[in-house]
């Protein structure tokens, strides 16, 4: 299942733009992907993006693997990013987002093609935190992929931020929400940045890589709430984990993961209950986009497989 050969021979896929409704009758822009053979209603996977990117940002080849291999897949831009409606842009409520999400799970349901009782579901990153509390609260899915997954926004802040900054980290988000009262937009930050002077979410090279790509720059700018990250900070999807059982679950991590943090992420699959598996690969938090994209899309692929097909 992990030698990177395709399950069945590839198919030929259409992928075409459409759109469902969200919460609060916001308009979310997707790419359906529909394998062009098939018998029957097929079985589907869902799938959605990290924090303050976009589906641009490496989804369309993981898609394309999952689609390849006779699963219809649906990959939505959260709201305020890319085709999605919503305002202020750019900004990343994980409630919000995973309550979106559901929608996009019935949209899947709604149609012909897709048989309802076969739907799996992927996300990465700050997404692979919202499919393990969305595999924990909706049954709906039947096996869940949770790659490089935020497990705790509090330990990660305490990785990223130097204890001698929090204090004034801790008023720029007051600042925010006084602003605010006074009906100012939201303040915004960088999502990336080398510039020790600009406020930003990231300061990686790698990070800055793979944001910066230039096939995302056509519906993505660099720059997100600074609101989006006191919401990090107060995101724990890790507590989920114990109750995804019964729903299958596989864990893809980075061994060497600085963003989402390796230990924290390997820390809460020993909390999940069966049926678990973990993979891990090599390199960092975006190498399974990168160098590491056969690895991590065939362990995920042989995961569905085994979950989705029809018995």
């Amino acid at each position: 299942m992990l030698s990177g050969k395709p399950i069945r021979e590839a198919q030929v896929v259409e992928r075409k733009d459409v759109e469902f409704v969200g919460e609060g009758e916001i308009k979310l822009g997707a790419w359906l992907y529909m394998p062009t053979r098939g018998n029957g209603p097929l079985p589907a996977i869902t799938m959605a993006h990290g924090y303050a990117g976009t589906r641009l940002h490496g989804l369309d080849r993981f898609a394309r693997r999952f689609a390849e291999n006779g699963f219809i897949v649906l990959v939505h831009d959260h709201r305020g990013f890319g085709a999605s409606e919503g305002l202020p842009r750019q900004d990343v409520d994980p409630w919000r987002q995973i309550a979106d999400w559901r929608r996009a799970i019935s949209y899947l349901e709604s149609l012909d093609e897709v048989d309802s009782r076969r739907i799996g579901l992927w996300g990465t990153s700050y997404a692979g935190g919202h499919a393990l509390v969305l595999g924990a609260t909706d049954r709906r899915i039947k096996c869940v992929v949770s790659q490089v997954p935020t497990i705790s926004g509090f330990e990660q802040g305490l990785r990223r931020i130097a204890p001698d900054a929090v204090a004034a980290v801790e008023e720029a988000f007051a600042e925010d929400e006084r602003a605010q009262l006074r009906g100012e937009q939201p303040i915004r930050q960088a999502v990336v940045s080398l510039d020790p002077a600009t406020s930003a979410a990231y300061r990686t090279q790698e990070a800055a890589a793979f944001y910066l790509q230039l096939d995302a720059q056509t519906a993505w700018g660099n720059h997100v709430t600074l609101r989006s990250a006191r919401a990090a900070r107060m995101y724990e999807p890790g507590i989920w984990v114990a109750r995804v059982s019964p729903t299958p679950l596989l864990m893809i991590v980075a061994l060497n993961d600085t963003i989402t943090v390796t230990d924290l992420a390997l820390a809460a699959y020993e909390r999940a209950l069966q049926p678990k598996k973990l993979v891990t690969i090599q390199g960092g938090h975006f190498d399974p986009y990168l160098s590491q994209f056969s690895s991590a899309s065939t362990a995920a692929l042989g995961w569905f497989e085994e979950h989705l097909a029809q018995h």
